[in-house]
């Protein structure tokens, strides 16, 4: 039974609230961006898998870990500096993932897509950091393995995100060469070049 309150667990409630946030941002673009055509999209099974493997590791174990006891062979305990620092990443994971989706606008896709009309975009984020929706995931990883004190609901996101950022990039980015030619290349080799930089996903 107290097992089944973990959820009530202060640090649990952060990262609840955190998680909610996460996703409300991400719904609200999907919503945004549904009616969107799309020029190209290279949504392959390997792109599907990659997808799905995402949501055991950030959905299904935290809300094992929260409300069932199947998880609690893997808990532990972290010391308050740790937590704090897992709030300041959670934090920081928030603010860039929403400033990534809002400097995308409707450009933005969940997947490997071109929309109709597509605008390279140049600024905000995107000015400093070559991938920060993706850098917003690492930093959401970090979080949960710092807030979530248990080994398979905290740090599975990391290689199973690993995984998907390795596989992916190169496809994203070979498909950001096909459409945006020596523009996006050029923003590959050097960051702040002052020419449009690529969208992202994430």
């Amino acid at each position: 039974m107290l097992r089944q309150m973990n959820i009530l667990h202060p640090w649990n409630l952060v990262f609840l609230i955190g998680f909610v946030v996460y996703f409300s941002i991400r719904h609200t673009f999907i919503k945004r961006t549904r009616d969107v055509p799309k020029a190209d999209s290279r949504i392959d099974r390997l792109e599907k898998f990659l997808l799905f493997l995402m949501v055991p590791a950030i959905l299904v174990l935290p809300f094992l870990y929260w409300f069932t006891p199947l998880l609690s062979f893997a808990d532990y305990s972290l010391p308050l500096p740790v937590l704090l620092a897992g709030l300041v990443a959670m934090i920081a994971s928030l603010w860039l993932f929403w400033r990534s989706h809002v400097d995308l606008g409707d450009n933005w896709s969940v997947s490997l897509e071109i929309s109709e009309g597509h605008q390279i975009v140049s600024n905000g984020v995107y000015r400093s950091i070559r991938h920060p929706m993706y850098a917003s995931i690492w930093l959401w990883g970090l979080a949960q393995g710092m807030l979530l004190e248990n080994w398979l609901a905290g740090w599975a996101v990391i290689p199973v995100f690993a995984l998907m950022y390795f596989l992916r990039t190169p496809k994203e980015e070979k498909l950001m060469c096909e459409h945006f030619g020596d523009s996006y290349r050029q923003y590959m080799n050097c960051l702040l070049y002052t020419s449009p930089s690529p969208r992202d996903r994430g």
